[in-house]
């Protein structure tokens, strides 16, 4: 387990992160905390949610372990805000995060989404004010782009508000459009980037198949929406190419691409939803495994 500096912040965030997205909607509280207590113990220290997550019930349970386990100077805390983003609305959900939460501050407080409904000044100026009212101690982003990234931190540095840390993408072997605009963003202006759904929700596992029936119970039976980004003929031959990878190798479809994400240039950390603690363990095991150069650049290639 490697821990890496968080853009220009003070925070040290785990190369493997907790996404917490699955509790309260596909598990219960006490599954989810056997999960988190293993995360821990494995050293695991970002915690990452948000108030979408089935409805603040993922920020309830959150809240109950971090106060049952006295864990929170353990955790880099991390939850979002979703919608339009208006000055009004960033304020009211963090203080509704932080009641769920339990917590009188989080460590990095994002916006879930970008808006066009809402000048991004607007946004910008009540994040700051969050920092300033020692709500949250830094501020990030989520599903942004490189030229929305670019023009929040613009906004930022115009108007003298606290800066964007962090940016929070959808990465992995099929899910490729960060590295054109928004990685290099980040590097050049030291924003860290804790990526999320390293397996495409299941996706690169292979057990979708392109003519076959949705298996009950998986995230794409759960999230119908998931099928849009993923099911085309382009994807799956990439999925079917790294089958062929995978049993050349002798190694599972899921340890390659999990490692392929954990070791990717300009990665702060690679967050893991789970439902059971098994999923914590094998992110643990493709990144101990690693990748040589060649296999490296021969999944890119995918």
């Amino acid at each position: 387990m490697e821990y890496r500096a968080l853009g220009q912040s003070e925070l040290q965030v785990s190369s493997i992160g907790m996404g917490c997205v699955t509790f309260g909607r596909e598990i219960d509280q006490a599954t989810a905390f056997g999960i988190m207590d293993h995360a821990l113990e494995k050293g695991i220290t970002l915690f990452d949610t948000a108030e979408a997550y089935a409805a603040g019930a993922s920020e309830d349970v959150l809240g109950a372990w971090l106060g049952s386990r006295g864990s929170r100077d353990r955790v880099v805390l991390a939850t979002k805000v979703a919608g339009d983003l208006t000055a009004e609305r960033v304020v009211s959900s963090a203080e509704d995060s932080l009641r769920r939460l339990g917590v009188d501050a989080v460590d990095l407080f994002q916006v879930h989404n970008w808006t066009d409904d809402v000048p991004v000044e607007e946004t910008m100026r009540a994040l700051s004010q969050l920092v300033a009212q020692g709500k949250a101690r830094y501020v990030g982003c989520s599903n942004y782009d490189g030229a929305q990234l670019g023009a929040a931190l613009d906004a930022c540095k115009a108007g003298g508000f606290a800066r964007l840390e962090s940016a929070q993408p959808n990465y992995n072997l099929v899910t490729r459009e960060i590295e054109a605009d928004l990685l290099p963003l980040c590097a050049e202006q030291e924003v860290g980037v804790v990526s999320y759904s390293p397996l495409g929700a299941g996706f690169l596992t292979g057990k979708y198949l392109k003519d076959g029936a949705i298996p009950s119970g998986t995230r794409f039976d759960v999230i119908p929406g998931h099928q849009d980004i993923y099911f085309s003929e382009e994807n799956f031959e990439r999925v079917e190419r790294l089958r062929d990878i995978s049993e050349r190798m002798g190694q599972s479809m899921i340890q390659l691409a999990l490692a392929w994400v954990i070791g990717q240039p300009g990665i702060s950390s690679v967050l893991m939803g789970a439902r059971h603690i098994g999923h914590i363990d094998q992110a643990f095991k493709a990144e101990a495994a690693g990748l040589s150069d060649d296999l490296r650049r021969e999944l890119s290639a995918i």
